[in-house]
């Protein structure tokens, strides 16, 4: 179970504020150094500008999404204009037609009285003989006739009255109708030619509603749809000289950025240069010279507009040559070491955890790792895991790590050191298993001399 101030957390919550507390460099933490991404890291910590390089990132990323959307935008020219023909063709054919949503239903109606005008005329011309004249007795004048014997009757019975009343009133009701029937009669008429108009009308009106694979009643709505796009088609233009004015202020403000930080590089190189060379010198590397190249690139990205390189001499009359093409893995945990100490006001962590970064060396040069690692924990907390002897005397608190077993179970024992435990086990570490009084000696020899 992990646990975080006292409350249960999950692993994942452990390892993400590990990360935020705690630094490491292990025996092979130094190869990272052979990464030009890292280099550029390393130097931009030591220039102090780092929040600077946040910001031309920043400026870069919206420069370049400005810049692939206008060139999406000009990339597909052609198509859009082979569209905009398209759209212009269709607004153009469709507001030709006229075609309302009342004009169809009128058309419809219309189509259908004229198309069946001859049968529309007898069949209602029947009726109203059937009505009004039939040679048999008219149906108006036999309801008549049966309403005027049902008000006689219902003076001798009164409960004929509501019979009577409905009788009187379908006469009157047929009436109307008959009215209704000459009226409609008068207007009717057969008119062939108005029938085609009408014909050729509605032909054209499923032509083109089958061209855009829709029914005749959805055309006006399509008019207003492709309106409504060729609108905006039309903001296109504007968006792309917005977006062409976007592009050219980012890359503006990009390369104003871009350019105080290569001078600012520029300035730390040469400190940086300088400073690691003293280091790595002092590490035994005498006639070692660092220097940090910048190399201008064609195109500027994310990070600036050079490549970041870090170039060593390990030895007197050989040319500069990247880290990766000289450095052994010796050197480079020197070199490693000597940036950090250089770097080490720039951590963020409060943790830092060296792992045997002293491998390979030894003596005087074990002596200035302990002296280097004193430097870097004037600034965070540092955990050094050594089995030098120089370098665990320069430590301000001294801890032994044991491995234990009896035969059934094996263990890990650290234990805290005073003084004289330590003058002890330096001697140990110094002198092997056999400790003598001259290696007890010059253990404590050893111990004043770095603690002073």
């Amino acid at each position: 179970r992990a646990f975080i101030n006292g409350q249960p957390v999950p692993l994942q919550s452990v390892r993400e504020l590990g990360e935020m507390l705690v630094e490491i460099h292990g025996q092979h933490a130094h190869q990272s150094l052979l990464k030009k991404d890292e280099q550029r890291q390393l130097l931009d910590q030591f220039a102090h500008h780092m929040p600077l390089v946040a910001e031309l990132s920043n400026h870069y990323k919206t420069w370049q999404q400005s810049l692939k959307q206008l060139n999406e935008i000009v990339a597909r020219q052609s198509e859009r204009q082979a569209y905009e023909e398209l759209l212009n063709f269709q607004i153009a054919e469709l507001t030709e037609l006229g075609l309302t949503e009342e004009e169809l239903s009128e058309l419809d109606i219309e189509h259908r009285r004229l198309s069946h005008a001859h049968q529309l005329m007898q069949e209602s011309h029947q009726a109203l003989q059937q009505i009004e004249n039939d040679e048999h007795g008219s149906t108006i004048s036999t309801l008549s006739t049966t309403g005027t014997s049902l008000q006689e009757l219902q003076k001798i019975d009164d409960a004929l009255t509501s019979v009577a009343e409905l009788v009187d009133s379908a006469t009157i009701q047929l009436r109307e109708a008959a009215g209704e029937l000459r009226d409609y009669l008068d207007r009717l008429e057969v008119d062939p030619q108005r029938l085609e108009q009408i014909d050729q009308r509605l032909s054209e009106i499923h032509q083109i509603a089958r061209k855009h694979h829709i029914k005749p009643e959805e055309l006006p709505a399509l008019l207003e749809k492709l309106t409504q796009e060729q609108e905006k088609q039309g903001n296109t233009q504007e968006t792309m000289a917005a977006l062409q004015q976007q592009v050219e202020n980012e890359q503006k403000l990009y390369q104003q950025i871009a350019e105080r930080v290569t001078e600012s590089r520029r300035e730390a190189a040469i400190k940086l240069a300088q400073a690691v060379t003293t280091n790595i010198q002092q590490l035994g590397m005498g006639e070692g010279v660092f220097e940090v190249k910048l190399t201008a690139l064609a195109e500027g990205g994310a990070h600036g507009m050079e490549q970041v390189e870090f170039m060593i001499q390990t030895n007197a009359g050989q040319s500069m040559q990247p880290l990766n093409k000289i450095a052994s893995g010796g050197e480079l945990s020197r070199i490693s070491l000597a940036i950090q100490v250089v770097n080490a006001d720039q951590h963020q962590r409060p943790t830092m955890i060296f792992d045997e970064v002293d491998v390979g060396v030894g003596g005087s040069t074990a002596e200035m790792v302990g002296k280097q690692l004193q430097k870097v924990a004037a600034h965070c907390q540092v955990i050094c895991v050594t089995h030098q002897p120089q370098v665990a005397a320069h430590a301000h608190n001294h801890f032994r790590i044991s491995k234990l077993s009896d035969g059934v179970k094996t263990r890990t024992e650290v234990s805290p050191l005073n003084q004289q435990q330590r003058i002890a086990e330096i001697a140990r570490m110094s002198g092997g298993i056999e400790v003598t009084e001259q290696t007890l000696s010059h253990a404590e020899e050893m111990f004043n001399r770095m603690q002073g």
